[in-house]
């Protein structure tokens, strides 16, 4: 273990009476002389860290939107460039998430060891880029590529938001701003096809992305002139750096100096999320449980202009309505889950005589997770026997319901079960997983509906999430032994 990882501990406890005091006793040791110390990022203005939250959230809510917003705007795109092969027409919009699968297994380490700030302009600058170059695609290989780096790029505020919010604000409080960051990827889902089908409809496929680029770039200028760095450890090393230029004293160092190589340093960055998936049961499972809610959401919007055109003949304009239900869901699960989740963790402590517990987070899950699959088996039979439009629009009212209360917990639990030190690598493994199954999971749909029909199809879809709703009884139960027992050491 090198000394890096033993000296990063949580923020929580970088700021403890002990570590002043080993400061006071430690000529050379360079760190917070005070717990009250200005620069200390949550010792910010409370205005400057909303700020900075701000620009997290809405940096993640235009990734997830990029990931859905060509959704209804793919058939122009195939009868442009003559695509009639059902699996490369689902690709064009499930190829960003192969790309969301694999940049945070780097972006996210990286963002522990060098820094949240870079990872953020540098993934912001790289979204606008190839948007860009997306409008401008003259072909479907070329528009792929360009496609998937947009993923790969996307993916680091995803990922590094918690994270962020996790060095900004203690723990006992964070639970309404990790709701809200949540909630906005969550939503951007739906808002994406919802807006950018009527944008394909009446201009062109090219116009949504150019939408987009302009949208990522209006929260890329405000990132770059007022961003500051977040995470303590990097903020320490750069200040002792610039104290031992400063006084000439090489001796100076701090408790998170590493005398590993940059490359071993990076090395060891990369390794952690596969680790945390390897090693941790809770990350595992929680993870697999996500991936299966967001292949099952993507599979969703791969499939709606298909399902609602032939079932009900709306227009590739109005199908885009069909995402409203969805998102009216998720809207009400996240409002309520922001204004519950502390309170909840708070009263379910006190219940059980115990110090404050993340497992809390997961109560609101394991009364919700139902909703899911309830949605599903709604949507498909009442979409099948054609019913009146609004049956299955309030079945994927409750799919996005039931989704947010399962995804949001998740995410929260994950971020205060592993602390600010690795809480972008815990959100990584998680996006990983959730981003694979977003890509694979919809080439089955059209095989599914095919084979099964729109109501047996979502009835095994259901049933499968039903199974699943036993994951969070079983770790709000024993999640705190089984944290214990499998504690990892990076």
């Amino acid at each position: 273990m090198s000394s890096h990882g033993q000296a990063s501990a949580e923020i929580e406890k970088i700021s403890s009476p002990a570590d002043f005091e080993k400061l006071a006793r430690d000529a050379d040791l360079f760190g917070w002389w005070t717990p009250d110390e200005p620069e200390l990022p949550r010792n910010w203005t409370k205005s400057t860290r909303l700020a900075h939250v701000g620009i997290a959230s809405a940096s993640a809510f235009l990734a997830s939107l990029t990931s859905t917003a060509f959704a209804p705007a793919g058939q122009s795109l195939h009868a442009e460039y003559g695509v009639t092969n059902a699996t490369i027409a689902t690709l064009t919009v499930t190829i960003y998430l192969l790309g969301f699968a694999l940049g945070p297994l780097v972006i996210a380490p990286l963002s522990e060891t060098y820094g949240r700030c870079p990872a953020y302009l540098a993934c912001l600058l790289t979204s606008v880029c190839f948007l860009v170059a997306c409008s401008q695609a003259t072909g479907v290989a070329q528009f792929l590529v360009f496609r998937f780096i947009t993923g790969v790029a996307g993916s680091g505020p995803a990922v590094i938001g918690a994270a962020t919010i996790a060095d900004l604000i203690p723990k006992e409080e964070r639970g309404a701003a990790m709701a809200v960051f949540s909630a906005g990827p969550l939503l951007g889902l739906v808002i994406g096809p919802l807006t950018c089908a009527f944008i394909a409809q009446h201009l062109s496929w090219r116009w949504v992305f150019r939408v987009l680029y302009i949208a990522t770039a209006a929260v890329f200028i405000p990132a770059f002139f007022f961003m500051r760095e977040t995470y303590t450890p990097v903020v320490i090393l750069r200040k002792v750096a610039a104290v031992r230029k400063k006084t000439g004293n090489p001796t100076l160092y701090s408790e998170f100096d590493s005398h590993d190589s940059a490359v071993r340093t990076w090395r060891h960055a990369i390794v952690r999320p596969t680790k945390m998936l390897i090693f941790s049961p809770i990350c595992l499972l929680l993870s697999i449980y996500c991936a299966f809610v967001w292949g099952l959401l993507f599979l969703l919007f791969t499939t709606f202009p298909a399902v609602w055109s032939k079932q009900y003949g709306w227009t590739q304009g109005i199908s885009g309505l069909s995402y409203l239900g969805m998102g009216v869901g998720m809207a009400v699960g996240g409002v309520g889950y922001g204004l519950i989740t502390d309170r909840v963790v708070e009263r379910d402590s006190k219940a059980q005589g115990k110090p404050w517990s993340p497992e809390g987070r997961l109560l609101p899950m394991v009364w919700c997770a139902p909703v899911l699959p309830a949605g599903f088996f709604c949507y498909g039979w009442s979409a099948y026997y054609k019913a009146h439009w609004i049956i299955p629009i309030l079945g994927t009212t409750a799919v996005g319901f039931g989704a947010l209360l399962i995804m949001m917990p998740v995410q929260i639990y994950l971020v205060d079960s592993f602390g600010p030190k690795t809480a972008a690598s815990a959100l990584a493994a998680n996006t990983v997983l959730r981003a694979l199954a977003g890509c694979f999971l919809p080439l089955a749909g059209p095989a599914l509906y095919a084979s099964l029909g729109l109501g047996w199809g979502n009835t095994l879809l259901g049933f499968i999430g039903l199974f699943f709703c036993a994951l969070p009884i079983f770790f709000y139960r024993y999640g705190e032994s089984i944290r214990k027992k499998y504690h990892i050491e990076f």
